[in-house]
């Protein structure tokens, strides 16, 4: 049975591949990826614009163009005050209005750097953090309402490290020369952000000063992104009494009940040297350092959405000197990110009427359903786990949450207030909205409807805690999923993503939740030991690729990603094949189906990327680099062997005892 299609339309269907995208001069057994990407790549040269633009960057385009004609349709016309049709015509006429935002300058922030300025101990330090973090601006932490990990269908509060400009602790910590380019270039930044906010030089100078010294103690208190993926290291639930003991003197009482969290119980703090460090900071630095930070965190959080002149300083850094772009996105495109960060559903909800057929959601219900079976399947086989796991394996397969195009309930915007005040003023307000919606779940049920994505976003995710798999409808289209398209294409695109997501549940993170998304340990000592065993092969693998001179891939950060696109694709594949068992595909364009499977698996990670973009990436992204979610996972797929016929002489060629085998 074809995946919602009878076998007479099955003829009318392409093959989905372009043949422009092939560089047929290229090896297959050398480099897939640019054998079925090189025309691709040769075709979209990177832009000023992006440091790194792929399949998924094209298709984003695409998306926000669609985006654009709906939001500027509203734009151009007058609204009752209060509809949605007003707030998002109104925040993206703001967002465009370039005279305005030059004219206010500094103005919109003025009121709030003068507060954080009158700070006249550090036990006002405490509101202050909460009230930032009401507005969307995180110092010192980031705290947020999410699933408690061993009690699933019950959210709590969570604190999570953070507090750092930079956003990754290695940029503080590594002293290769590049890393150390980017921190001076970093400390130059704020003394210019603080000029550009009013502030004189001998001030900036001090608060650079104040920011780095704050930053590089929080930095050398995080975790690794490697240790961040222990779930068990990251889940340590306190009553408030232990909180306020072992976490002395920080003000827990008023930092929660400023932020809107009242009557608390327990709170799970993610990471305890963290949090340790935060209050050691907040005791032990001076009050006007502190001030310099908070205020940082302010100007940082707020830049992109003032002047021109702040703007450009805040891209220059952030775009420039850390990923490698050349010029801004036009405003036109910040507007749009905007919306769909501020009102996302709203416009989801017009996005999916106008462009996300109904028989696309029916066919992706019959894609995922087979790509289960074969998941099934696969476990079924594994001659390395015991049948005690395997059962509970299949017990979690089959309690699959799955989401598809968009959510059922939308969610209702009518108490967030779009006014004619400033733009940063109703970011701050969106910002308030979204926080006032989240820690109005602490205590309460987890809501398993509830969508982590908007509709129109190109991505898929799988979520622990509620065993869930979610396609929103902005990824259901081609290069991905083409409803003109047969099954070889389908399978090797969108299938192997479904795939990949249900591998999630069962990858070095996922494996450790049961059915109902509880950290919960189901497996036998032995199989748990055997797939230990089994990930290490493919994390050394990683490990030894080298993506840029001297720069290795991070195969323990990557680890979860890895083993998702492995099982993502035996999955599909094995999927694949029983769907077109009996009514097999033909040869097309000099192609097999076999072979068009992977050339479709291979043109989703098609792209170009700057080597700035290469460092920063390999230091913060658990995704491997385009390039090696093929050539790095090719190679262990025995059926890639035998459609390009790969042997030996082939430099991409691993003996079958150095292959991962998983799922």
């Amino acid at each position: 049975m074809t995946t919602g299609c009878s076998s007479n339309k099955e003829a009318t269907l392409t093959t989905g591949i372009d043949l422009a995208n092939l560089d047929t001069t290229a090896l297959p057994g050398a480099s897939f990826y640019h054998f079925a990407n090189g025309g691709w790549m040769k075709k979209h040269p990177l832009t000023d614009e992006y440091s790194r633009f792929g399949s998924f960057d094209m298709l984003a385009e695409n998306n926000r163009k669609q985006l654009r004609e709906l939001i500027e349709g509203l734009a151009k016309q007058k609204h009752d005050a209060g509809t949605v049709a007003q707030k998002i015509g109104d925040l993206y006429n703001m967002a465009l209005d370039s005279v305005r935002l030059n004219k206010e300058g500094i103005l919109p922030i003025k009121a709030e750097l003068e507060k954080i300025a009158s700070l006249k101990s550090k036990a006002e330090i405490y509101p202050m953090i909460a009230e930032m973090e009401k507005k969307g601006i995180s110092p010192y932490f980031n705290v947020y309402v999410g699933a408690d990990d061993m009690n699933s269908s019950m959210n709590m509060v969570h604190t999570y490290q953070g507090g750092i400009g930079m956003g990754e602790r290695d940029y503080y910590l590594e002293n290769d020369a590049k890393t150390k380019e980017i921190r001076e270039k970093y400390q130059a930044h704020i003394a210019k952000m603080f000029q550009l906010a009013g502030y004189n030089e001998a001030a900036s100078q001090k608060a650079v000063k104040a920011v780095m010294n704050i930053e590089t103690r929080l930095a050398k208190s995080s975790r690794s992104q490697v240790e961040l993926r222990d779930p068990h290291a990251n889940y340590n639930k306190k009553s408030m009494e232990e909180l306020k003991k072992e976490f002395a003197p920080f003000a827990w009482d008023e930092f929660f009940s400023t932020a809107g969290l009242n009557n608390l119980k327990e709170v799970n703090i993610g990471q305890p040297g963290a949090i340790k460090e935060v209050s050691e900071v907040i005791n032990s630095v001076a009050l006007e350092d502190q001030i310099a930070y908070l205020q940082w965190n302010l100007i940082n959080s707020s830049a992109s959405y003032l002047s021109d002149a702040l703007a450009k300083q805040d891209f220059d850094f952030f775009g420039k000197t850390m990923s490698g772009k050349q010029e801004q996105q036009p405003r036109w495109k910040r507007g749009v990110n905007t919306i769909n960060g501020s009102l996302g559903e709203a416009v989801g909800q017009m996005y999916v009427e106008k462009y996300f057929p109904a028989a696309a959601k029916e066919r992706m219900v019959a894609l995922v359903k087979n790509l289960q079976t074969s998941l099934g399947e696969r476990i079924k086989g594994l001659s390395w786990m015991s049948d005690a796991t395997k059962k509970k394996a299949l017990e979690k397969l089959a309690a699959f949450h799955v989401k598809i195009g968009y959510p059922d309930k939308w969610k209702d915007y009518s108490s967030l207030e779009i006014k004619n005040d400033s733009y940063w003023a109703n970011i701050e307000r969106a910002n308030g909205w979204e926080h006032a919606e989240m820690v109005a779940k602490a205590g309460k049920p987890v809501d398993k409807d509830e969508w982590l994505m908007t509709p129109q976003t190109v991505n898929a995710y799988y979520n622990p805690t509620t065993n869930e798999i979610c396609f929103p409808a902005g990824i259901l289209q081609y290069p991905f999923f083409d409803m003109k398209a047969d099954d070889a294409f389908n399978y090797g695109a969108i299938g192997v993503v479904i795939g990949h997501e249900m591998t999630h549940g069962f990858d070095d993170q996922g494996r450790q939740y049961d059915k109902d998304g509880n950290l919960k340990d189901w497996w036998t000592e032995a199989d748990a030991k055997n797939f230990e065993a089994r990930t290490a092969v493919m994390a050394n693998f990683f490990d030894s690729i080298q993506v840029a001179p001297g720069v290795h891939a991070n195969g323990k950060f990557t680890l979860g990603e890895n083993i998702a696109d492995h099982g993502g694709l035996q999955v599909s594949y094995q999927a694949f094949e029983h769907v077109t068992a009996s009514a097999p595909l033909k040869k097309e364009n000099g192609f097999t189906p076999e072979q068009r499977f992977f050339l479709a698996y291979a043109n989703v990670w098609a792209g170009n990327i700057r080597p700035e973009e290469i460092l920063r990436l390999t230091k913060i992204d658990p995704h491997s680099l385009g390039q090696w979610r093929v050539d790095g996972a090719l190679p262990h797929i025995a059926a890639w062997y035998d459609a390009f016929g790969i042997t030996e002489k082939d430099s991409l060629f691993l003996p079958v005892e150095k292959r991962v085998s998983i799922w």
